[in-house]
């Protein structure tokens, strides 16, 4: 009997690839666990297994000789269904497997055991499981055991997207900076060469103005990092209204947010993904001297959710041929590395009027 899909399959299925994990190379830190657990259950075969949409992929295997096999012969479709272990203990008298092809010949799968692989919203991605070509049952240390390495598999999956993500947020404030020293330096010029003797002093005087709205829109998005809760509405505010004050005048930049409290590393964020969109949409949206929009909108769905839309009016970053976005590189990995370590998912393209951004937070409130 093959397995209905999950009830949240599309929010399960992006959460698994969070992790970039499939279709990776073997590796021993994971080859050792489940030559572990197959000695400790006393099995022959053991699985780190990963349910893909139309696919089962084995990260690492004993007893298979093989990285994958399609669903409709999968006993771990069914068990990301159910409780976080399962047991079969013959598979010939259980519905969900007594009709399966690997399990059907009396040589066959016989006896199934797994724990669940669950991220931390929730999401069952696969199992670690043992398997027999015989009944049999795990004995409680057994059982303990399998539990423990399963759990061994999550922080070693958890710890490498942490590594990654830290990776790439570490280049967010030298990127952050650096942006900024480009800001001021474009407006440095832009006074040097307008400005002459008689209006110098407003010359410096703009440019004052720049260096303290990056320097304040920099504790702002530090303050963010260091208290429990913001309200969403004014915290957001105060930072479009410090990136419109270091923007060219010829750029509208405005913000329509719901009064929202969320915690201070979602407003982290969110803060970051508005800021390098912005700086985006300045770099790459409008040629030089044209008139532009950039508006920010934050607004909760019925579901609950938080939903922060960014879009700009601007047509330089589409490229004609493709209508695809030109924006790409370390901004971009910025933006998707803060949504994910926040849970949310981030969507970006080009729309009828210039480029489009979408960021949906489900428990906004976290």
């Amino acid at each position: 009997m093959e397995a209905k899909k999950h009830p949240k399959q599309q929010d399960r299925l992006t959460e698994l690839r969070r992790y970039e994990i499939l279709d990776t190379p073997r590796e021993g830190d994971f080859d050792d666990i489940v030559e572990l657990a197959s000695q400790i259950c006393d099995v022959p075969i053991s699985v780190i297994n990963l349910i893909d949409e139309n696919r089962q992929w084995f990260k690492a295997e004993v007893g298979i000789g093989a990285r994958e096999t399609p669903l409709e012969t999968s006993i771990c479709s069914h068990v990301i269904l159910e409780d976080d272990f399962v047991e079969i203990k013959d598979t010939h008298l259980d519905p969900r497997t007594s009709d399966n092809e690997l399990c059907a010949p009396n040589d066959g799968l016989r006896y199934y055991a797994g724990w669940l692989l669950n991220t931390e919203r929730g999401f069952p991605i696969g199992t670690l499981c043992v398997l027999d070509n015989k009944p049999n049952t795990l004995s409680p240390f057994q059982k303990n055991a399998l539990r423990i390495l399963s759990r061994r598999v999550m922080r070693e999956l958890d710890l490498r997207l942490s590594l990654k993500n830290q990776l790439i947020l570490q280049n967010e404030m030298d990127h952050r900076v650096k942006n900024s020293l480009q800001t001021v330096l474009s407006m440095v010029r832009l006074y040097k060469n307008r400005a002459d003797k008689d209006n110098w002093q407003d010359a410096f005087d703009a440019v004052t103005r720049r260096i303290e709205a990056v320097a304040a829109l920099h504790q702002e998005l530090h303050q963010a990092s260091t208290i429990e809760k913001v309200n969403l509405k004014s915290f957001l505010k105060n930072i479009v209204t410090l990136l419109g004050e270091s923007i060219p005048d010829d750029i509208t930049l405005t913000c329509r947010v719901e009064d929202v409290p969320i915690g201070s590393k979602t407003a982290s964020a969110i803060s970051i993904i508005v800021s390098e969109f912005v700086a985006n949409a300045v770099k790459h949206a409008f040629s030089e001297g044209d008139k532009g929009r950039i508006a920010i909108i934050g607004k909760l769905s019925e579901a609950d959710d938080l939903i922060i839309h960014c879009n700009d009016n601007g047509t330089k970053k589409l490229n004609p041929e493709s209508k695809q976005s030109t924006v790409e590189g370390l901004g971009l990995r910025l933006m998707q590395a803060s949504a994910s370590q926040i849970g949310a998912m981030l969507m970006s393209g080009p729309s009828e009027n210039g480029f489009v951004l979408k960021l949906e937070i489900p428990n906004h409130d976290s």
